[in-house]
């Protein structure tokens, strides 16, 4: 299922922190690297893991390989997370009526 390979690419900080970092644009593998410390084979393993979610698209350039984001699987997750924004947005709302009916109460000495 895509949803399950998206949700299993960003469970990990350092592909997180690559997609964004690729949302400024083209970077090569060794660009994503850098930041993390690591070499280029372990950035290649988390690149491979996004390219399978289907969120970055891999081309060679000479000897370099450059990523790109590919952000419609995000488009879908966020589809999927939005049902649930709307339940918590209603929870809170709750919540807030509930603390406001109770500072009116309080403000008129009804304690």
């Amino acid at each position: 299922m895509e949803l399950d390979a998206t949700f299993l690419a960003l469970a990990d900080p350092t592909r997180r922190a690559m997609l964004a970092s690729l949302a400024g644009g083209e970077r090569s593998v060794g660009e994503l690297a850098a930041p993390h410390a690591m070499s280029l084979a372990g950035a290649s393993k988390h690149v491979r893991m996004l390219e399978r979610a289907g969120l970055v698209e891999r081309r060679k350039l000479g000897r370099s390989q450059l990523c790109r984001l590919r952000a419609g699987p995000l488009k879908e997750a966020d589809r999927w997370l939005k049902h649930y924004e709307r339940f918590w947005l209603a929870r809170l709302d709750a919540l807030e009526a509930l603390i406001e009916a109770e500072n009116a109460a309080r403000d008129r000495g009804e304690d």
